[in-house]
Formats: structure tokens, C-alpha cells, sequence
């Protein structure tokens, strides 16, 4: 069936890169003058900056403005192929991947797929939050949001109105604490501009947190100064707490406490994003392959697995690599470099990972940032640490378009306290119903 795929046989040994996220691109990339053939499979054509995901989801940039496509970015690199599918299954004793489009055949498979989100099996959770893992949950969340206000204005019942107006964020991690003050800034900014009518008084941002502190594996400056900063912006943080439940009108917190909000913005975790076919005892907890020091799957010699799908376990990190993109980028390069090695009977060189440290920005003017160099660690807050995010994120973005982008979206976004990218294309999560909609308006 591998002629369905209609790749060309170069003759050459094939790598197959299964997810073309940060570790999946870093290879590929890596493996641009290695004497093989590179065929990378996802089922969208493009890399996403997920960082950045939720200033898409709060009318910060674009969606453009933090995608590239895969052809575009590695046109030029004569080894590389692309094939627009998803991976059903593998088998590895055939050297076989199956793909929605038929079978493609490897020497040597690297599985990248990364992490989808966990609602730690909570089926309503599932059906009635929004995650911001995709493009399209950023854009539905967008929608959402905006949706919120335009069927708020023809809302006399106050709880129906509030129900709209509220948000509750789940998760403290940088994209919990992000999108909080994120949808802060538009509270005071943008939003009683657009919609004059609605007293944003009423508008309320909940953020729970399950544990003691925000920005759990942070320094506790950074954690304390996020908290400081979000109470400041007048976001209502719950620690030590958790949603025990949430139908879509009401969630319901381990305390007792009931908030009700049409809105829940998942941001809790993430597991693994596993492909049926490999034994099952090189799967562990959290749906992540076990892999040695040169990202090999246990029990499989020409398998390999990079990013948030691998867990490596060392002294270091007895519970594996955090689930970010730093790991993923550094195993995708040096996994390159050891295929070559491989390749020319040299010896595999081990993963050591190098942590850069961690950033979350709160708002404007406000962020927090433990960056470590030359062997020290700095702990930075304010404008400083703001800027500092600001300029990692726009030099990591893929491509000058989408760094010029970003660029000059944020220098008029700050210049003008305004977010222009307020438009509802697409879907919303579950939009209001004219039969819950007890005082109508006559227009």
C-alpha cells in the first residue's frame, strides 16, 4: 500500500518524523545535509507557535501571524518530504506507518506527536470547557468570548448577563496565568469601548489553581509576583482548589463554591498523544513513550520518540523532562546529529538537557522570568521581565513575516491600547439559546 503514499525511493536510508511540532521541525531541520530521506507526516500543513496560542484566543495577533507552513519554512532543504495526513498506526516489526492516505514505509521512525489535553476523564469536562491546545481552539475561544458580549446586550436578567460576562480559568501554569491577564486587559481597555452598554463592573475572571502557588515549578518570586500582579488586575485567584464539576452553566469547586459562567477556558494539563501499534509496556503513566538517553522507545532499536511524548528518566528528572518546547527543540537537534552519527558508525552522544529557564508575561508592563546563563539564575518581574518575554517570543517565532507580524501588532497594540483582531469567524462554544433568554429585546 506504500505506493499510495506515492513518495519516491532515493535509495537513501528514510527517517519518517510522525508530528511537526517544535521537536518534530528541530529534526527535520537538523537532518537537512544527513545522507537520508526526510518524509514528515502531520495532519495539518503547518507548525503552530503554541506559546502564543492564547494572544490569538484574546484578539492579540493573528492566527497567521503564528503559523508557517511546513513547505514553506524547509522549500529549500532537497532531502525533506511533507505528506498532509494522520497516523493511524505503526508496525514495527514491518517498518511500517499506516497514515489515512496508506502506508509509508521507515529505516528509522521518530514520533513527536506531543501532548493533546487531559480532563483526567471527565467526560462533561470534556463537552462543555474550551482548551487552547490548536489554531481552532484559540479562534473558537475568540468567538466565543466576543459572542458573549454582542448576546449579552439583549440580556435583562442579571444572572443570565453575569453568565456571559464571566470567565473561569482553569489551570495555573503560564497559560492559565496568560490568558487571565490577558482577558484583564481587555476588561479595562478594550472591551467597555466596543460595548458601552454593559457595565464591566460585571465582569468577573476567575483563575483556580489546584495547588498552593501559581506557576508551580517557577521560583516562589515568581509565583508571589504573579499572584501580587493578577490580584491587582483585579483577576480572582483560588488556590488550593479545584472544579469538581462544570455543566456548562456552573462551575462547581471542591469548596463548595459555585461559579457560574458560560465560559470555562481548560488550561489543568496535558498527556501524551500516543500512536496505536508499539508494545504497550513502553507506554507509562501520562500516555508517554519511556525512552533512553538517546530518545530511543524502550524495547525498539530504530524507533525514536522527542518532546512532550517522551519521557526520559535521569537523576536530574527522575519524572522525566518538563512538557515545553526547550526539551523538545534540544532532543530534535541532537536526535539529528545521532542519526548522522549513526549513519557514519560513530557512537550516539547521551541527552543532557540545558534549562534556559521559564517566563510567563501577567499583562502590560508585567511579567516574570527565571532565566538562567552562564551557570547563575536571575529572577526578573515588571517591565523588565515583559520585555525580556516580548523578545524571546518574537525571535523564536518561524520566519521574518511572522516576527515583522508580531512586531508591529504589539508596538500598536501598546501604543494604542487597543486589540483590532476582535472578529467571530467560525464556531462558538455553546451559544446561547433563545428559549434561555427570558427578556427579549424588540429591535
Amino acid at each position: 500500500m506504500e505506493g499510495l503514499t506515492k513518495i519516491d525511493d532515493l535509495g537513501k536510508p528514510r527517517v519518517v518524523i510522525v508530528g511537526g511540532g517544535f521537536g518534530g521541525l528541530e529534526l527535520a531541520k537538523a537532518l537537512a545535509h544527513a545522507p537520508v530521506q526526510v518524509v514528515l507526516i502531520d495532519k495539518q500543513n503547518y507548525h503552530t507557535f503554541q506559546p502564543l496560542l492564547y494572544q490569538v484566543a484574546t484578539a492579540g495577533l493573528d492566527e497567521g501571524d503564528i503559523v508557517s507552513p511546513f513547505r514553506k519554512i524547509l522549500n529549500e532543504q532537497d532531502n525533506f518530504y511533507f505528506r498532509l495526513a494522520e497516523v493511524l498506526s505503526v508496525d514495527a516489526q514491518a517498518q511500517i506507518v499506516e497514515t489515512s492516505i496508506g502506508c509509508v514505509r521507515y529505516d528509522y521512525l521518530v514520533l513527536a506527536t506531543g501532548a493533546t489535553t487531559n480532563y483526567f476523564g471527565d467526560e462533561q469536562m470534556a463537552q462543555n470547557a474550551i482548551a487552547i491546545k490548536s489554531v481552532e481552539d484559540a479562534i473558537e475561544l475568540r468567538n466565543t468570548v466576543l459572542s458573549n458580549f454582542e448576546q449579552a446586550l439583549q440580556l435583562g436578567d442579571m444572572e443570565q448577563l453575569n453568565s456571559l460576562l464571566d470567565f473561569v480559568i482553569v489551570g495555573g501554569g503560564p497559560t492559565g496565568v496568560e490568558i487571565a491577564g490577558a482577558l484583564s486587559e481587555l476588561r479595562k481597555h478594550v472591551f467597555p469601548k466596543d460595548y458601552r452598554e454593559i457595565d464591566f463592573k460585571e465582569m468577573d475572571i476567575h483563575l483556580v489553581q489546584s495547588g498552593p502557588v501559581l506557576l508551580k515549578g517557577m521560583s516562589a518570586n515568581a509565583s508571589a509576583q504573579a499572584l501580587k500582579s493578577l490580584q491587582e488586575f483585579g483577576v480572582q485567584v483560588w488556590l488550593d482548589a479545584r472544579v469538581k464539576s462544570y455543566d456548562g452553566y456552573t462551575a462547581t469547586l471542591n469548596t463548595g463554591q459555585q461559579l457560574v459562567s458560560r465560559t470555562l477556558i481548560w488550561a489543568a494539563g496535558v498527556t501524551g498523544a500516543p500512536i496505536k501499534g508499539l508494545d504497550a509496556s513502553c507506554l507509562l503513566p501520562g500516555n508517554r513513550y519511556a525512552v533512553d538517553v538517546y530518545n530511543r522507545v524502550q524495547g525498539y532499536e530504530n524507533v525514536f520518540a522527542i518532546g512532550d511524548i517522551a519521557l526520559m528518566k535521569t537523576d536530574a528528572y527522575p519524572d522525566g523532562h518538563p512538557m515545553v518546547a526547550q526539551p523538545a527543540l534540544q532532543q530534535g537537534r541532537l536526535l539529528g546529529e545521532n542519526l548522522y552519527r549513526v549513519l557514519t558508525n560513530q557512537l550516539m552522544q547521551p541527552f543532557a538537557y540545558h534549562d534556559k529557564g521559564a517566563m510567563a508575561t501577567i499583562g502590560r508592563n508585567h511579567a516574570v522570568a527565571d532565566v538562567k546563563l552562564f551557570g547563575k539564575e536571575y529572577h526578573l518581574q515588571g517591565v523588565l521581565a515583559w520585555l525580556a518575554w516580548s523578545v524571546v517570543h518574537v525571535v523564536s517565532l518561524v520566519g521574518f513575516r511572522n516576527r515583522l507580524m508580531v512586531l508591529l501588532q504589539w508596538t500598536w497594540s501598546y501604543l494604542s491600547y487597543d486589540k483590532g483582531l476582535r472578529y467571530i469567524i467560525g464556531k462558538t462554544k455553546a451559544p446561547l439559546v433563545e428559549t434561555s433568554v427570558e427578556d427579549k429585546a424588540i429591535l
